[in-house]
């Protein structure tokens, strides 16, 4: 991508559903290989994980990627790769490329979410993106939306993420999102409302923008659903009226995002913006 926003060149592979943390990683050097060999001359790589992490990506956890539990991300790219390396959290990078470039660049505050393999956040406040202690903030999908829910991979029941995720919604009802009835892209709407309106009546956000497979397939129902659970539950007078809208990047939002990611790491703002 360059500094203005445009994906000059992407490439994707299906994640191999292994343990084994080598062929996970041999799989992404063949991807990266793919798409460096069309350009040679590139300034930082921006990578967009799912947590949790420690600081900077030293060692990622992601809870939909068992093979790699304390991997060491950062520095086995920093091996293989002769320019410098940038990670963060996949939906913080998001946020950032909403941000930077595409539905965010209106708001000072918002929440940018991802509803798909796994179910994530970023925030925008104060016009910064928010890291946390350790670079985690953001972590909407463990929100607790049904205390008597389904276990989430996190260890404690009821999560979002465990409510309305690909895997999640494929479990409880034995098919794939794509052919969820509408009962379903309606209830993954309200429980997406529901967790949206604590995060926006904690942090006096100004809108909410959500992308990911999940989401972006559910399409009108989802939408329409989330937008109404959350009228009903942001009764505050700061919070009433705000909305819910699709990803302005649509399904580069990701690419985008991990870019961003990288740009911010070595102090490069976008380009008219």
């Amino acid at each position: 991508m360059d500094s203005g926003g445009k994906v000059l060149v992407r490439a994707q592979i299906p994640t191999p559903p292994t343990n084994n943390a080598a062929l996970l990683w041999d799989t992404l050097v063949s991807l990266i290989e793919h798409v460096a060999a069309n350009d040679e001359e590139y300034d930082v790589c921006g990578v967009g994980c799912g947590g949790p992490m420690t600081r900077n990506g030293a060692l990622v956890s992601p809870l939909n990627i068992p093979a790699w539990q304390a991997f060491p991300l950062l520095n086995k790219l920093e091996r293989a790769l002769s320019v410098p390396v940038v990670v963060d959290n996949d939906a913080k990078a998001l946020a950032l490329g909403e941000a930077w470039y595409g539905a965010g660049r209106s708001f000072s505050n918002f929440l940018a979410m991802v509803v798909s393999t796994g179910v994530g956040g970023g925030l925008v406040v104060d016009g910064a993106l928010l890291d946390g202690k350790d670079g985690n903030a953001g972590h909407v999908g463990h929100v607790i939306v049904d205390p008597d829910g389904a276990l989430c991979g996190c260890g404690a029941y009821g999560c979002l993420e465990a409510e309305v995720s690909g895997p999640a919604i494929e479990r409880r009802t034995g098919r794939p999102p794509a052919e969820a009835e509408i009962s379903e892209r309606i209830r993954a709407g309200v429980m997406v409302g529901r967790a949206v309106a604590s995060v926006v009546n904690l942090l006096d956000l100004e809108q909410v923008v959500v992308g990911g497979s999940v989401a972006l397939g559910f399409g009108d129902p989802f939408f329409e659903a989330a937008n109404r659970e959350l009228g009903d539950r942001c009764q505050l007078e700061f919070s009433r009226g705000i909305g819910i809208s699709a990803v302005q990047l649509g399904d580069a939002a990701p690419l985008v995002g991990a870019a961003a990611v990288g740009f911010r790491g070595v102090g490069s703002a976008p380009q008219g913006n």
